[in-house]
């Protein structure tokens, strides 16, 4: 199982930290070993810094993620917009690759005026038609990661996102669960909601492909609509709470890649999540013994 932030949590700055170059020996100093590069608002990373990322990973043994430009929206109907999703892809896939990585996590997109079947059912069209874009492009080894959303309405449900990497056999779904809570207005209260969700997964896609699945983990505070804004782990007065997912991770044997979008103390965040499954792990070992 592998722990890390999106992006540059507080902490790395406040150390005297500025370049993402220096990230990865950063991330692996706190023990841990995963790094998603936040590109939400635009790929704007060149291939000097990328290669400059990577190489840093590879020796400190961080992997590497992207995050898709937000702005992908795969039911889009305008041609500018489809264009620009396209272009989107192929940034990210460019970057990640660049930088030693092979995952591109990314937000399905928005109805908009269109019916929700509809618009599920460009999403699908439009997605498919991107793996064959990047494969045309020499991306074959990028594995595309549809994102569980957070907001009520928004396309990307449990069910859409795993009906995409049905279609899909490299794509690996990202659960997040912070996401899943919200859009459930506070869902995933138990070890049995957090297992059912995983069991889902299993169930569709089989153990091996997702058992080592992308994950995002962060309490996030909610109304009617769903997600309003990513909160820290300290603030345990928002869900979900983690401590309820780790046990049936390590129980159903699954090591997926967390990372974690708490605001602003992704690191620090990320590691208490790490030394639980330690914890987790040694309860197992001593009822063993």
């Amino acid at each position: 199982m592998r722990f890390g932030p999106a992006g540059n949590s507080q902490k790395f700055y406040d150390e005297g930290y500025k370049s993402s170059e220096q990230a990865p020996e950063w991330i692996a100093s706190q023990g841990l070993s995963a790094y998603e590069y936040a590109a939400g608002h635009g790929v704007s990373l060149g291939e000097t810094l990328a290669r400059k990322i990577g190489a840093k990973a590879a020796q400190v043994d961080v992997a590497v993620s992207i995050h898709a430009p937000y702005y992908i929206n795969c039911a889009a109907v305008d041609e500018q917009k489809r264009a620009n999703t396209f272009r989107y892809f192929l940034e990210s896939a460019r970057a990640v690759s660049w930088m030693g990585g092979r995952r591109v996590i990314f937000h399905p997109g928005s109805s908009g005026k269109l019916p929700r079947e509809e618009a599920v059912q460009r999403i699908m069209k439009t997605f498919l038609e991107i793996r064959a874009y990047l494969d045309d492009q020499g991306f074959e080894q990028v594995i595309l990661c549809p994102e569980t959303m957070g907001r009520v309405g928004q396309l990307g449900t449990l069910d859409e996102v795993l009906a995409l990497c049905e279609a899909d056999e490299r794509a690996l779904p990202t659960l997040d669960f912070g996401h899943l809570h919200t859009v459930g207005l506070g869902a995933l209260n138990s070890e049995e909601d957090f297992e059912k969700i995983l069991k889902i997964m299993v169930e569709r896609l089989g153990f091996e492909r997702v058992k080592h699945f992308h994950a995002h983990f962060s309490r996030i505070e909610f109304g009617p609509k769903g997600e309003k804004q990513h909160r820290c782990f300290y603030e345990q007065e928002y869900g979900p709470d983690f401590t309820l997912l780790a046990p049936v991770l390590v129980e159903m044997g699954l090591e997926p890649v967390i990372i974690c979008e708490s605001a602003g103390t992704q690191a620090p965040d990320a590691q208490f999540m790490r030394d639980q499954i330690a914890l987790e792990r040694a309860k197992r070992s001593d009822r063993a013994m």
